[in-house]
């Protein structure tokens, strides 16, 4: 895919500097020309697959209603106001993963996934906000988008979906295929299809900090080291038995706080867990994986290039890959730096990988990791 233009005439710095969390932007024919990737058949099948996450939202004399995938049966296409969403559709197709990486000019440790939302005339999912960023580029037909700044996010009880009780929107804009607008997290919006159309939405990781912390002290529990078992000789005759004493509690509060982290720590756990695949996503390993001596033949000729699947990310020595780190040497990490950042090695910048990278590389081949170019 040839580098697009993507926010129109402004750059990634001025993007982030005055809108990113900011406030709104629509980019007129933010992409010329853009045609859907997938087809309408292509994505109902996939929306039939136990590993992709799908969903169908119906809106039906004012009731609304949601079915999670598998979806084996949808409603026709002539019927007004449903909406097929499947997300991840950068796992599968080639296509929307080349789409996907153009908005690389933010980390790779933010950057989600994209999804497909088809809908039929009048189609949507209600107004609702986000709890991260979205760029919705429109694929295919118009979707007419409402939006507000409100401040007012309190939902409509009792419903399948998260839509917003009152909704007052502020601006209004059609989109046409390869228009594309930025919405902030929390900006209320509500997105409604004009005919039969598409939305490609590009979605961005924001993790809560109590999911992070609780994953963290998850992380250091198999790290922390408190030898010695709790002991009291010089304990008293008990006046209350049922009574915790003082002496007791500050012992162990002494105990725990021995327990110390550093960045380092924080790094490593922090690298495997935005590297973790998600719970859907499966790795297929080679059907005839080539001995060591023949891959090494044939990488040095072709090269290698991540899986679409894998999620690459590193910070100083340490080298993070589907969950698992690394600490690497110095020139290797010269070497695994180059495939973190461009999803790719040529067979000369692999030739200077050592012995330990080529072995890491063959067993990620072995694992479904990484591809032969």
């Amino acid at each position: 895919m040839k580098k697009l233009q993507l926010l129109g005439n402004i750059t990634p710095a001025q993007f982030l500097r005055d809108y990113w969390h900011k406030k709104p932007l629509l980019i007129r024919n933010a992409i010329p020309g853009f045609k859907p990737l997938l087809t309408f058949s292509k994505l109902a099948e996939a929306a039939t697959k136990n590993h992709v996450e799908s969903r169908l939202v119906t809106l039906s004399d004012g009731q609304w209603d949601m079915q999670h995938g598998p979806l084996t049966e949808l409603p026709p296409r002539t019927q007004r106001e449903w909406t097929m969403l499947v997300q991840g559709v950068n796992l599968f197709d080639e296509k929307a993963d080349a789409l996907l990486r153009e908005f690389r000019f933010l980390p790779d440790a933010r950057l989600d996934d994209l999804m497909v939302s088809y809908a039929t005339d009048g189609g949507g999912v209600g107004p609702h906000f986000d709890s991260y960023d979205v760029f919705l580029l429109q694929a295919h037909g118009k979707r007419r988008w409402k939006i507000s700044a409100q401040q007012d996010l309190s939902l409509v009880e009792g419903l399948p979906l998260k839509i917003l009780s009152n909704f007052t929107p502020e601006q209004e804009f059609v989109l046409e295929p390869g228009d594309m607008l930025y919405l902030p997290p929390h900006y209320a919006h509500d997105g409604i299809a004009e005919g039969e159309c598409m939305t490609y939405s590009i979605g961005f990781r924001s993790p809560s900090f109590q999911e992070i912390g609780e994953a963290f002290l998850q992380f250091m529990a198999d790290s922390i080291d408190l030898p010695g078992r709790y002991a009291d000789p010089e304990l008293q005759p008990a006046k209350n038995p049922a009574e915790i004493p003082r002496e007791m509690l500050t012992s162990i509060t002494e105990e725990l706080n021995k327990v110390r982290w550093d960045e380092e720590d924080v790094t490593v756990f922090f690298g495997e867990y935005m590297s973790e695949p998600k719970h859907n996503v499966f790795f297929t390993p080679p059907a005839k994986p080539l001995t060591v001596g023949r891959f090494m033949e044939t990488a040095a000729k072709r090269g290698l290039k991540l899986s679409a699947k894998t999620l690459m990310l590193y910070r100083g020595k340490h080298v993070f890959i589907n969950g698992e780190s690394f600490a690497v040497s110095r020139a290797d990490k010269i070497v695994l730096d180059v495939l973190a950042n461009e999803r790719r090695l040529t067979g000369e910048q692999l030739a200077q990988g050592s012995d330990d990278v080529l072995e890491a590389l063959y067993t990620w081949y072995s694992d479904g990791w990484v591809e032969l170019g």
